[in-house]
């Protein structure tokens, strides 16, 4: 309901065969470029504010280009950036994106709210030695960046621009550099000169010694991806997995996306085909078209995103599919409580789009039960909210249409509605659409469902809610503490978090210690989920609503039932993988405190 912006999506593609291969088998010498833009199509979802393409032609001569990228911004960026292709193409059709081997793609959704075309991936470092110009994107958030910051400083850098992506770039270049030189040295002490060196450079880059040297500095969630100029092609994945990859080689192709079913569907493969990169693992294919996986970072504890499996991710790959159905039939018994047992009068729908899988296990869960259930397609996505009407008022009443409703449904004052989304983060559209739409109908009770837990605290890893302030569970629980008198609860959290958040300013990463506790979760401690339900129904109910409204959502036990292999559950329970999550809520807690509730503790 209440769009997220959130990971981002990557691909990379290897061809392994020389070009004429292609154009004899496909009838295409442009086999690889027309994979990459389906595999950015199918990942759309993943990012509509840019997109961005990279690639490396082996076989350019001396003089020539040999590193091409191609960036755009909105919605329309993969259509943009291919259409000036095919029209580069026409011109020149010795352009060095038709005639490459190694394919780079990404979409791109900001979760910083920075915004141009200098963010937008990939980023390309350039020197005149092939082997020293490095491209990179990712699908990550990193949560030390100040520290990498100081660390580059320090070295004696001066990056050209403050965000993670080309702090992330000049540090991996860095690394990059002094491999290159290593290299240098080994060829000098056995007589190489002139070409001959360079030869030797390029045919014998370790992107390994690159990854081990960087990639530890880094605390958050991510999949970072990157060309050599040399030819180098390279994945690497958090070690809590937080961030998904998966890949797929044969004797043609070597390539990887962020989703299964996208890679399924573009080379038409089974499920069984692709292999999923594993946490602090990187996919490395050198120069040569040899594949290998090594290990960067120690394996850390399971912390792959749920959210993933919840909303993210495509429901068309088959393990989610079933996950999400399960989400719904889990539901079923909290379902029938809240109606009363009374199947017979009551509609079951759904808000579009990604809440339908679930809607379909709650469906199926009645129906193994022997209840016929009613059906209805009872609210519809009418119009998106443009973003040109900029003040408050009239920018509400318009959000209150987005949504539209089937008149005559359900039986006025007689039928309960229970209606399931995916998750219930802000609130905002609840309160200024869906409970004012859907109040018309006069059911007799308006049951809203979540397939997610309560969404309780901020994501520092790449999905867009990083304050409290904007979690309507955090706000009904602070409403709640205010109402009982428990102002104390406030300011005590309050100067741990502002304690901790001085303490650990130089936390050693990927080491926990006692000083490192999110002590936000103290905030929620006094109150059940029915208590802060309540108030959430409070809270969000429109002026005016005559409909009663029950709130269910999916208990962590049930989350973590449906989806097993994926535990990463921090924005439910707090339990952040990382130092810096920890760090980062404890602050987001100080800063509520101080610039929203404007205390001073």
């Amino acid at each position: 309901m209440e769009q997220l912006k959130h990971e981002c999506g990557v691909a990379l593609i290897r061809l392994l065969k020389p070009l004429d291969y292609y154009q004899q088998k496909y009838g295409t010498s442009r086999y690889g470029l027309n994979k990459l833009y389906l595999l950015m199509e199918k990942q759309h979802n993943r990012g509509q504010e840019g997109a961005g393409i990279a690639c490396v032609d082996l076989n350019a001569q001396p003089g020539s280009e040999y590193m091409f990228r191609e960036r755009a911004e909105g919605k329309d960026a993969i259509t943009e950036i291919f259409g000036r292709i095919e029209s580069a193409a026409i011109v020149n059709c010795q352009l060095p994106i038709v005639n490459s081997q190694l394919y780079m793609g990404h979409l791109r959704y900001s979760t910083t709210g920075r915004s141009g075309l200098q963010y937008v991936h990939p980023f390309l470092r350039r020197n005149n030695w092939r082997a020293k110009n490095l491209c990179l994107c990712g699908n990550f958030n990193m949560t030390n960046i100040d520290e990498v910051f100081q660390y580059l400083t320090s070295q004696g850098q001066s990056p050209r621009f403050y965000g993670d992506a080309y702090i992330t770039l000049e540090l991996m270049g860095h690394r990059l550099d002094r491999e290159v030189e290593r290299l240098f040295r080994e060829a000098k002490e056995q007589g190489m000169e002139g070409e001959e060196i360079t030869r030797y450079i390029d045919s014998h880059v370790e992107i390994g010694n690159v990854l081990k040297t960087t990639m530890p500095h880094f605390d958050g969630g991510y999949v970072m991806c990157g060309l050599t100029g040399s030819g180098e092609m390279f994945a690497v994945r958090d070690p809590w997995g937080i961030r998904p990859a998966f890949y797929y080689q044969d004797d043609e192709i070597v390539v990887l996306a962020s989703e299964r079913p996208v890679i399924q569907t573009t080379f038409d493969l089974q499920t069984e085909d692709i292999q999923e990169l594993q946490p602090g693992q990187a996919l490395i294919v050198h120069q040569n078209g040899e594949l290998r996986l090594e290990t960067i970072l120690p394996q850390k504890e399971n912390y792959r995103c749920s959210f993933e499996r919840i909303y993210f991710s495509r429901g068309s790959d088959r393990d989610i599919y079933h996950e999400r159905k399960q989400l719904g039939e889990q539901l079923v018994p909290r379902i029938m409580k809240a109606i009363d047992s009374d199947v017979e009068h009551t509609v079951f729908s759904y808000i579009p789009n990604t809440a339908e899988v679930a809607f379909y296990g709650i469906t199926d869960g009645f129906r193994r039960l022997h209840y016929e259930v009613r059906i209805e397609k009872v609210v519809w996505k009418d119009i998106k909210l443009r973003t040109f009407i900029t003040e408050g008022a009239e920018r509400n009443d318009l959000a209150a249409h987005v949504y539209d409703v089937t008149y005559g449904c359900l039986t006025p004052y007689e039928d309960n509605l229970v209606i399931i989304d995916d998750s219930i983060v802000r609130g905002t559209t609840l309160r200024e659409s869906i409970f004012k739409i859907l109040d018309r109908l006069h059911p007799k009770k308006i049951v809203m469902v979540s397939s997610s837990p309560q969404i309780r605290y901020p994501d520092y890893y790449g999905i867009d809610m990083s304050h409290l302030e904007e979690l309507c569970a955090f706000r009904a629980a602070i409403a709640l503490i205010q109402e009982r008198g428990m102002q104390q609860l406030i300011a005590d959290v309050y100067r741990k978090c502002k304690e901790n958040t001085t303490a650990v300013a130089n936390f050693s990463l990927f080491t926990f210690n006692s000083s490192l506790n999110n002590y936000v979760q103290a905030i929620y401690e006094p109150f059940t989920i029915d208590e802060i339900n309540q108030k959430i129904v409070e809270m969000l109910r429109p002026k005016g609503m005559q409909t009663p409204v029950e709130l269910v959502f999916q208990s962590i036990g049930g989350l973590h039932r449906a989806c097993p292999a994926h535990k990463g559950d921090w924005y439910f329970t707090g339990d952040y993988p990382t130092p810096g999550g920890i760090r980062l809520v404890n602050k987001a807690f100080v800063d509520y405190v101080e610039q929203v509730l404007k205390l001073q503790l």
